[in-house]
Formats: structure tokens, C-alpha cells, sequence
């Protein structure tokens, strides 16, 4: 790419944006103080830049027929395979579609006008092949991975497989769909605000979002990185370990991992709940979109935990309820500045950048016009904040994130695992092509209002079914402490062996 250097007239430009008064006779000296850092810049370019190259072959992409792809799960077939043997010997696997994967196309919930062919592969993807499994495909994921419900894809809605006039919910809804209808044995979705633990609690399967930076994000596009997080999907707990095993770790190249402590996720799965202390978060219930059917049916749950031995009380956590005080502002506010001001790369943080999905996103500008009005609300609410108060409420958000999860911290010196809804109701209705512009903020919005704040907090926090409302599956949610996810898991093991005959998953595709 050939380095311009600024004309006169972009540097009236750019002193003009920052306020700055300069003469022309100003101008014309600074173009020469400037070109000898401009020579700087087309030496760099001269250099090879560093991908992630394929470590094994894949085949070509393709876009299923409808017919082979009834709920709008599957955004691209490719077949990759593995390593033959391993943790996840012969498990196929899909890869939510926000997840560079070589000679796969990514859209990111866009159309496919604006497909992007990755050079490099996800950590998460070599991880997986690393461990024996075969990747089949991409998962369809919502715009710009902005909805907590599955109606805002470019591709179209994605339908739950247990009734398909139903949300799959969202971002990562071609994950859970495909999981649930058995199409894959496994998925890996991202989360930011429940993306992944929405749609598993509605499709009826096994979501967590581990805690933040155990899994490395590297490779996949991000809305802010102290929110990142990516994760397993599968229909058991114990797969949901599996696969959590093969993923945890640093990569040496993430910015948001710290020196992550990976654990064993399997060795104690089985030992049963008997002397774990539970809390059941008040606050995670009867909120005024409450389906009075799914509070029933988790505190049901968490009473078959107490008659397995576990000590299960009732805990009050006020500040819940302030959730999205700290998290909407992290989100939004971050999001435009990732994804349009940055491209979807970190700054002022070592790691790797993918400069070929930086010149993809920095093309944002050509789909404006195409977002769904979810995506618009959130860009102009966020522009609007940084425009007129400097960042200073996300500043704000994230100065009192620390008393949040000092909260949470604190119960869970006292409890070892807390319980509430994953989503406080099932999966709600489609909403017509046609629908209002407030119904479509709504159905992105409110699946998101238990699972929000632990993506701020970057506690683990684990999505598992525990029964039916009609024929639609309901999710409970439990959080850990961090780097605790072995308790989740033993935890919700105990509660699954306890409903499996009463959990069946939807008819396989």
C-alpha cells in the first residue's frame, strides 16, 4: 500500500478538527518537517507482516442449501480436520461467524457483499484442530454481534429449533441452533453481553462464558476488550468442559489475557454438590419482563441442588439491579471506538493485530446505511457520549465497575456458586419483517439483563437448562468465582444428571 504524504490541504484539515490555527506559510513547513517520518512509514511497509498461517487443510467454502439448513444456523460449510486424535478426536466443531478462519468467508452478521476473507486463523480454531476435532462450518451470528435476539442477521432470522416461530436468541444464535438440533457436536460463540448464555439458555444447551481472558480472543472481532470473551456451546456439561480444556490457556499474543490460571475442568465433575454453598440472587428475579414460569423453574432447580446436598439460600446483591449502569456505557462507548475508530484492534497493548481485518472494518462506513436500527441506536447513543462528554461516563462505568464486582466478590467469599435466570423469560416470538423499530431494540435488549454484568466483572458464568415452559426450553445461570469454573461445572453436572431425562434436546437436523 503506497504511504501519501498530506497535502496542504489535509493538513488545513486536520489542524481545523483539533483546533488548531496555523498559517499557510505554517502549513507549508511542517509538509517538510513531516515528509522524513513519512520515508519512516514506507520502510515499514517494505516489510512481510506476520500472519497466522493454516497449521491443517481445509476444504472449499460453500453456503448450505435451505434445505439442508433449516433454521438459518449455518452461515458457511467448510471442513476442516484435525489432528485425527486428541481431547476432541473426530467432535465436530462450528465456529461462530465473527471467528477468522482461512477460506472460510466472515461476515459478522453483515451482508455478503461485505464477506471478508481472513489471512489468519483464531487461536481458537487451531486449538480445536490441535486437539483432533474437525471444524464444519460457520455459524450465523447477529449484526455486528449487537442483539441479544436472533432477528437482526443480514442473512435472516434465525429460527430456535424448538419451535421455529421462536428466537434462537443471540449474538452467537447459529451456534446454539446448530448445537441444539444436533447439526454439531460442539460451537464456539463469543460473548459481550450474554451472547453466548442468551442463546443457550433459549435453545436448551450448555453456554459459558468463561472468565475474562481464559480463552485467548485473538483472531476474532471484538466490541471492547475488557468485555471480550469467547467460549464453548455444547449440549452436555461434560462436553462443555471438554471443549473449555482444549481452549483455556494463554496464547502469548491476546492482549486481554493476564496470566490466566487454567484448571482441570473434568476431574472433578462428578464428585456431586454435597458441601458447596449456593446463593440464589434475588435481584436476578422477579424484574418487571420476568416470566413468573422461569423464576418457578430455577428455584426449582436450586431446591433439587439442596436435596443433593448442597446448603441453598436466598442472597441479596442490591446492586445488580445497577448492572447495566456499568455495562451499557462499556459497551457502547468501547464498541465505537473498537470497531470504528480502531477496526477492531486494540491500542496501547502488545499483541497481534490483523491488519487485514483492520482494512476490512475500516470499511464500516458502506454498510451504515444497511445496519438494523438496534445497531444504529447503540452507534449514535455512543457518538453522542464521546462527542459531547469525552468518554467521561464510560470512564465513569468503568470506575464503578470495581465496587460491582467487589460485590459479587464478596458474596462468593461466602458462596461458592450463585444462581439466577440466564434470561428472564423464554425465547419470545419472532418479530415480523415488518416490525416497528421499538420492537426490534426491545428483542435485542431484554434477553440481556442478568447476563450483561458479568462481562464487566469477567466472572465465569454458566448458562445450563433446567426445564420447559410449553415446548421452549428455560436457562439458569450460574457465576463462579474466577478462574473457578471446576465448581461451575460440578455444580451444573449434579443438576443435569438430575434433569437429563426430563431435558431432551430439539429433533436432530
Amino acid at each position: 500500500m503506497a504511504v501519501l504524504s498530506p497535502t496542504t490541504i489535509d493538513l488545513r484539515g486536520y489542524a481545523a478538527a483539533i483546533g488548531l490555527e496555523l498559517s499557510e506559510t505554517e502549513i507549508e513547513e511542517l509538509r517538510g518537517l513531516i515528509e522524513p517520518t513519512m520515508d519512516l512509514y514506507r520502510a515499514l511497509d517494505t516489510f512481510d507482516d506476520e500472519i497466522l498461517s493454516p497449521q491443517y487443510p481445509r476444504g472449499p467454502a460453500s453456503v448450505p442449501p435451505a434445505e439442508q439448513n433449516p433454521h438459518n444456523g449455518w452461515s458457511f460449510r467448510i471442513r476442516a480436520e484435525g489432528a485425527g486424535s486428541g481431547l476432541l478426536g473426530g467432535r465436530s466443531v462450528a465456529l461462530k461467524d465473527n471467528i477468522c478462519f482461512v477460506g472460510a468467508p466472515l461476515l459478522n452478521g453483515a451482508a455478503a457483499a461485505l464477506e471478508y476473507l481472513p489471512e489468519s486463523d483464531a487461536t481458537v480454531a487451531t486449538r480445536v484442530l490441535a486437539h483432533g476435532a474437525i471444524i464444519t462450518g460457520k455459524a450465523v451470528c447477529e449484526y455486528m454481534c449487537a442483539s441479544g435476539g436472533s432477528h437482526t442477521s443480514a442473512s435472516g432470522p434465525v429460527r430456535n429449533p424448538h419451535d421455529p416461530a421462536h428466537m434462537a436468541g443471540g449474538s452467537s444464535s447459529g451456534c446454539a441452533v446448530l448445537v441444539a438440533s444436533g447439526a454439531v457436536d460442539m460451537a464456539i460463540g463469543t460473548d459481550q453481553g450474554g451472547s453466548i448464555r442468551v442463546p443457550a439458555s433459549f435453545c436448551g444447551i450448555v453456554g459459558m462464558k468463561p472468565t475474562h481472558g481464559l480463552v485467548p480472543y485473538t483472531g476474532i472481532i471484538g466490541i471492547d476488550p475488557t468485555l471480550d470473551h469467547a467460549g464453548p456451546m455444547t449440549l452436555s456439561v461434560t462436553d462443555n468442559a471438554l471443549l473449555l480444556q482444549a481452549l483455556a490457556g494463554p496464547d502469548g499474543l491476546d492482549p486481554r489475557q493476564n496470566a490466566p490460571r487454567t484448571g482441570d475442568y473434568l476431574s472433578d465433575i462428578e464428585v456431586g454438590v454435597a458441601g458447596l454453598r449456593i446463593g440464589i440472587v434475588q435481584e436476578g428475579f422477579g424484574l418487571t419482563i420476568s416470566d413468573p414460569v422461569v423464576d418457578e423453574s430455577v428455584r426449582a432447580a436450586a431446591a433439587i441442588l439442596g436435596k443433593l446436598g448442597a446448603a441453598v439460600e436466598d442472597v441479596s446483591i442490591p446492586i445488580h439491579a445497577a448492572g447495566a449502569l456499568v455495562w451499557v456505557p462499556i459497551t457502547a462507548e468501547g464498541a465505537i471506538r473498537t470497531l470504528f475508530q480502531t477496526h477492531g484492534l486494540s491500542t496501547l497493548q502488545r499483541g497481534f493485530y490483523p491488519v487485514d481485518l483492520l482494512d476490512h472494518l475500516a470499511r464500516w462506513r458502506e454498510s451504515a446505511n444497511d445496519w438494523p436500527v438496534n445497531v444504529t441506536a447503540v452507534a449514535l447513543t455512543a457518538l453522542h457520549m464521546n462527542e459531547k462528554y469525552n468518554g467521561r461516563y464510560y470512564a465513569r462505568a468503568q470506575n464503578l465497575l470495581r465496587k460491582v464486582a467487589a460485590a459479587y466478590d464478596e458474596m462468593l467469599s461466602v458462596y461458592d456458586v450463585l444462581v439466577m435466570p440466564t434470561t428472564p423469560m423464554t425465547a419470545p416470538p419472532l418479530p415480523p419483517a415488518d416490525a416497528d423499530a421499538a420492537t426490534t431494540v426491545r428483542l435485542a435488549s431484554e434477553p440481556l439483563t442478568n447476563t450483561g454484568v458479568f462481562d464487566a466483572t469477567g466472572h465465569p458464568a454458566l448458562s445450563v437448562p433446567c426445564g420447559f415452559s410449553g415446548a421452549l426450553p428455560i436457562g439458569l445461570m450460574m457465576i463462579g468465582r474466577h478462574y473457578d469454573e471446576p465448581t461451575l461445572y460440578r455444580a451444573a453436572r449434579a443438576l443435569e444428571k438430575q434433569l437429563a431425562p426430563d431435558m431432551r434436546p430439539a429433533s436432530r437436523q
